[in-house]
């Protein structure tokens, strides 16, 4: 087969990086993908949020098929023109993927579907979200989120009635995160552990690929402003069998059946992000692809090969069972730019890189990286890398990610020092 990747993060790298081993692949294309996959396969610049530009590069590069990374393309349609053209793609229709692009949509799904989450008002205006505010109608803390896609950011959790009001002020006002938070979420602030659930889908069947827990804050002990994610671990050992079987009957089960009966199969990645809480688990967000830190260490644990099981989700064929999967953890760690997820300056020259790839039960996957005019890899973004290490148990996993990244260097280069303990926790 002749794939088309579309991305250019660690997610898409992971994905490629995986594919580009397996049997089954013919010709494998990323587009516009990063330093880390140009050496894996041919790199095409094109504009994601085009949808005829992205599949006239599909006619030309002759691709049987194309998987979508990032959360972009699928917002602008590009499933949706794939599908019109008669061009097999993986991924979330436009109006599927409001699940992750509309926060405000996915509230009143689940609230349709009767799948669990956390109470909550959708807000237009200032004074509906003061309304809220006044009768304490979602208690304290609050959690206010922006409605459309802010990177992975657009979420605020507040302690006050002063803090909450300034933040809707500048999310209604567009000051905060432009378009995305003209329309704002007040939720309950739920309690318990964070566990991140994944399925592939082929619009009626999910196939369970396992679990993870990713770090959003930018510090140790989970401090600092919200980032993209500095890391995670997988599986996850809160999700247990049963835990597991409850979320698919309470949650992926429903959401599939939701969609259908609303008229827009679902087939794709399902990011399921979940709150373990005293009355059980219940969503606090989903994603309509894969988690990025969380790809990269999900993708290595599926022990059999990728390509047929996307093939046969794009197609609606799916085998009704779980994904096999390893049983040797992985332990992925993020290094970033000085001053992310803020300011952060680029083009840093990155050394070390082939130094950490050697090293047994390490794999390293580009972000933020291009190819400099000497043919030197640097930095292009905030999140710049992802070190991965598997092991035998999470502690061997996490040494071994650690000692992947001690051997990378760049001017700025910065990442956390636990990631992974909570595992052994």
């Amino acid at each position: 087969m002749n794939i088309l990747i579309l991305g250019s993060g660690a997610r898409e790298h992971a994905l490629a990086s995986r594919l580009s081993r397996e049997a089954g692949v013919a010709r494998l294309v990323c587009a516009p993908g990063n330093a880390g996959m140009a050496a894996l396969a041919p790199i095409a610049d094109v504009s994601l949020s085009d949808p005829e530009a992205v599949l006239a590069l599909a006619d030309r590069e002759g691709t049987t098929l194309t998987i979508v990374g990032p959360e972009l393309p699928l917002s602008v349609g590009v499933v949706d023109r794939f599908v019109e053209a008669g061009r097999p793609i993986l991924g979330p229709s436009r109006a599927a993927a409001r699940i992750e692009t509309s926060k405000a949509w996915a509230k009143q799904f689940m609230a349709r579907h009767r799948v669990p989450t956390a109470r909550f008002v959708v807000a237009d205006t200032a004074e509906v979200a003061f309304e809220v505010l006044n009768a304490e109608r979602l208690g304290w803390p609050l959690v206010i989120k922006a409605d459309g896609l802010a990177a992975g950011k657009g979420v605020v959790l507040v302690n006050t009635a002063g803090e909450a009001m300034a933040i809707i002020d500048e999310m209604l006002t567009g000051s905060r995160f432009g378009e995305a938070g003209r329309r704002i979420v007040l939720e309950e602030c739920l309690k318990g552990p964070e566990v991140s659930f994944f399925v592939l889908s082929d619009g009626r069947r999910a196939m369970s690929i396992g679990s993870a827990q990713d770090h959003k804050r930018a510090f140790d002990g989970d401090r600092g402003p919200n980032t993209g994610g500095m890391g995670a671990f997988a599986p996850s050992p809160l999700l247990t069998p049963e835990l597991e079987a409850q979320v698919l009957k309470d949650v992926v089960h429903p959401v599939l059946t939701g969609m259908r009966d609303e008229g827009h199969p679902y087939r794709g990645f399902l990011y399921c992000g979940l709150m373990l809480t005293a009355q059980g688990p219940m969503v606090i967000e989903f994603n309509a692809r894969l988690g990025d830190p969380e790809a990269q260490v999900l993708l290595p644990l599926i022990d059999e090969p990728l390509l047929p099981l996307l093939d046969q989700a794009a197609a609606g064929t799916l085998p009704d069972r779980p994904a096999r999967l390893s049983h040797q953890p992985r332990v992925g760690v993020v290094i970033a730019s000085g001053g992310y997820p803020d300011h952060f300056a680029t083009g840093k020259p990155i050394a070390g890189l082939a130094e950490a790839a050697a090293l047994e039960g390490v794999e390293v996957y580009h972000a933020g990286t291009t190819l400099g005019s000497d043919g030197v890899v640097v930095s292009s973004g905030g999140r710049v890398l992802t070190v991965v290490g598997r092991g035998d148990d999470y502690k061997a996993a996490i040494e071994r990610a650690y000692a992947g990244v001690d051997k990378i260097r760049f001017d700025g280069a910065f990442c956390r020092g636990d990631i992974g303990k909570k595992a052994l926790r």
